[in-house]
């Protein structure tokens, strides 16, 4: 079913964005450079007839409409807000929300501009502003439903900075954080995808500001990465992990996975370490868990 709630999220999303700290707004508009784009934006449509779940659009600040499923098993439980990773859409996700209801979660999935059912056209500027406006969208929904109001942002590679700007600029509004396949500094990445930063003149200060924004965030936070990824190295979680200013977080590193297969290959412990996050009060420190393996 399709819902247009956007008139009820826009007040709200325009309120927000006047109390939103522009200063911890990344800055990456050199990131547009259609050369470079190209190599960090791989969107593809949903052709797929509707399937399962609720799906709204929720209204960018310049007025695109952005895809969000939520799959809403039990108004009692928290819901996590995941924002994809790249070639990614919402309906990837349908068959992993009954696992995520197993273990007392509902499921909200962001979709990038340009991707799925989302309007527009792929930015690295607009990243961050359309990551409020969808957090901001499931809040208006969720309060709608009469469902509970705890969030919990997370993000899978290229959807870590979307979860990491949230953390940053709303740290009292979520409920805890979760990195999967994330990466600290954006210029590794772009060498990876094969981009001549050096060409370009793309500096760190151009990128999305990943080790910055975990730094702003205290709350219960997971980090999550494949040992054997290949695409985005494991230092790059640990980076993130170690300047996590958080007292109770966790680093779970998976054996034998790599960018893509972490659920298939760590299934249990994935599992386990994501139900572990809502039970945590974010407003007191439970210690730090050393990096996990199954």
């Amino acid at each position: 079913m399709r819902q247009d709630l956007r008139p009820l999220a826009v007040a709200l999303l325009a309120a927000a964005l006047a109390f939103f700290p522009e200063a911890l707004m990344a800055d990456t508009r050199a990131l547009d450079r259609p050369e470079i784009a190209a190599r960090l934006f791989h969107p593809r449509p949903d052709r797929a007839p509707a399937g399962c779940g609720e799906d709204a659009m929720a209204a960018a600040p310049d007025g695109v409409a952005l895809h969000v499923r939520l799959h809403l098993a039990d108004k009692a439980f928290p819901t996590l807000l995941l924002f994809h990773g790249n070639g990614e859409i919402a309906s990837d996700y349908d068959a992993l929300a009954p696992q995520i209801a197993g273990i007392g979660l509902n499921l909200a999935v962001a979709e990038f501009r340009g991707y799925g059912r989302s309007q527009g056209v792929p930015q690295a500027a607009t990243l961050e502003s359309d990551a409020l406006a969808a957090f901001t969208f499931v809040k208006a929904r969720l309060a709608q439903a009469q469902a509970s109001p705890r969030i919990l942002v997370m993000g899978r590679s290229l959807g870590s900075a979307c979860a990491l700007a949230l953390a940053a600029s709303r740290p009292q509004e979520i409920d805890g954080l979760v990195i999967e396949s994330g990466f600290a500094g954006t210029l590794a990445l772009l060498r990876v995808l094969g981009v001549d930063t050096g060409r370009y003149g793309i500096t760190e200060a151009d990128g999305f500001g990943n080790l910055a924004h975990i730094g702003r965030y205290a709350g219960p936070t997971l980090v999550i990465h494949g040992a054997a990824d290949d695409l985005i190295d494991p230092n790059e979680a640990r980076r993130l992990f170690a300047a996590s200013p958080a007292r109770d977080k966790e680093l779970l590193l998976i054996p034998g996975a790599g960018h893509n297969d972490l659920f298939l290959v760590g299934r249990r412990r994935y599992l386990e370490a994501l139900s572990r996050l809502p039970a945590r009060d974010p407003g007191q420190a439970q210690g730090t868990r050393a990096p996990s393996l199954p």
